[in-house]
């Protein structure tokens, strides 16, 4: 194995680890403290990570049930449509 290799398996381990860490359902949030816009856009962009997630552990969740409502949704939203928006500009 040569380090660019090495590297890179190392920062994929990193972000999977970092990612991990901003899942949905995992007590950080209350019913004082709802999830809001920002943490909606932040889920969405992450739910495809979240569900392999949730396929190994019971205590994660795709969606935050402590949110804002309207404004969570609609954050969850643009972050689930963004990728997909963003590939349709690489097409020939």
């Amino acid at each position: 194995m040569n380090k660019k290799t090495v590297l890179l398996c190392v920062m994929a381990v990193a972000s999977l680890l970092l990612l991990a860490a901003c899942f949905p359902g995992n007590e950080r949030y209350t019913y004082e403290q709802p999830a809001g816009f920002f943490w909606g856009i932040w889920h969405g962009l992450i739910a495809i990570i979240t569900l392999i997630g949730s396929l190994f552990s019971d205590n994660v969740t795709i969606y935050e049930s402590y949110n804002t409502g309207f404004f969570y949704n609609l954050g969850f939203l643009i972050g689930v449509a963004s990728p997909i928006g963003g590939v349709s500009f690489f097409r020939d």
